[in-house]
């Protein structure tokens, strides 16, 4: 490692965790050809996808990121509603139903022995080709199917202290070039964005949509609260997230003001507080962007309470696993 990444890795992000050793051992769901519409559990230093695949050789297919709470998968409707939507708009047929695509996470992270504080990555791909090649016509057998379960203690600290932002020149693009709302595995757009960020000093990358008003960050929704209302941008030019959603009906439910507007730089430097979501970051405050400190630069009166707020909300529909699974 040069000094560069050693620092990167030092700095503070929304996806921090604690680390497991567990996850060392974990058992991995893969469908994968020739093995047919069966899937198996695979240890986690076996598990293994052809270089032929579409996801390694293209970024062809979706992705999904899921918690597991008090062995429920949190959301998991929303979550099977942008896979499901988003592979029938690339033309890739699963080959299996929602609710048999859920009963394998389960089984999945029910082998493993997992009930809570678990993250799944779930990943399709358009399957085997037989050559590189991009053409979807050329694909060999059933969507790749792969099915990760880890261990991850997400970071109080973070979640009190905060992080900082970048603003990048990278920019959300229109549906027209790249649809937004496809959670992809084709991501270069947000790693460029990333790295951007990083290279600035910053935790995180605040992109800004075609038209110059602030979009989204590289992996997570953004916030801001100004004069006791909470903005965030419309979805135009963003991934449809589940915990941003989350979080704009919270705000109707518990007579918080919520909009979904643009608005420019100016209005966040002067915001009274920011604040970041998403499935593995929760709520995570924003004291600084592009220098400049945001409110006190801690964490305000608001991301505390959308916090506790999201918190009771995410135990109460966690509390139970829906009949049939």
């Amino acid at each position: 490692l040069d000094i560069r990444t050693l620092r990167w890795c030092t700095m503070p992000s929304s996806h921090d965790y604690a680390d497991c050793p567990e996850n060392a051992a974990i058992l991995i769901s893969m469908r994968t050809h020739p093995t047919g519409p069966d899937f198996q559990l695979v240890p986690r230093a076996e598990a293994k996808v052809s270089v032929f695949d579409s996801g390694f050789m293209l970024g062809d297919g979706c992705w999904e990121g899921i918690r597991l709470h008090n062995g429920v998968l949190f959301d998991i409707e929303a979550h099977m509603d942008r896979m499901y939507e988003g592979c029938k708009s690339l033309m890739i047929e699963l080959g299996l139903t929602r609710d048999e695509l859920i009963r394998e996470i389960y089984r999945c992270t029910d082998a493993n022995k997992q009930k809570d504080h678990v993250h799944i990555r779930l990943m399709v791909s358009r399957g085997l080709k037989p050559t590189p090649y991009q053409a979807p016509k050329t694909t060999i057998g059933l969507p790749t199917i792969v099915i990760v379960p880890e261990i991850k203690h997400s970071s109080q600290e973070t979640k009190e202290v905060g992080i900082r932002l970048a603003t990048v020149s990278t920019r959300r693009g229109r549906p027209d070039v790249q649809d937004p709302a496809w959670n992809s595995h084709s991501k270069l757009n947000c790693i460029t964005a990333c790295i951007q960020g990083q290279i600035a000093g910053a935790d995180e990358a605040l992109m800004l949509d075609p038209n110059g008003f602030v979009a989204t960050c590289n992996s997570t929704h953004f916030f801001i609260v100004r004069k006791g209302e909470v903005w965030t941008a419309p979805a135009k030019y963003i991934l449809h997230g589940i915990t941003r959603q989350n979080i704009i009906d919270l705000c109707h439910a518990n007579g918080i003001v919520v909009k979904e507007i643009e608005f420019s730089l100016t209005k966040v430097y002067s915001a009274d507080e920011a604040f970041v979501t998403g499935t593995m970051a929760g709520q995570i405050p924003v004291t600084t962007i592009d220098g400049r400190q945001i409110g006190d630069g801690h964490r305000g009166p608001m991301v505390k309470r959308l916090q506790g707020i999201y918190t009771e909300f995410f135990r109460a529909q966690t509390a139970k696993r829906a009949d049939g699974f």
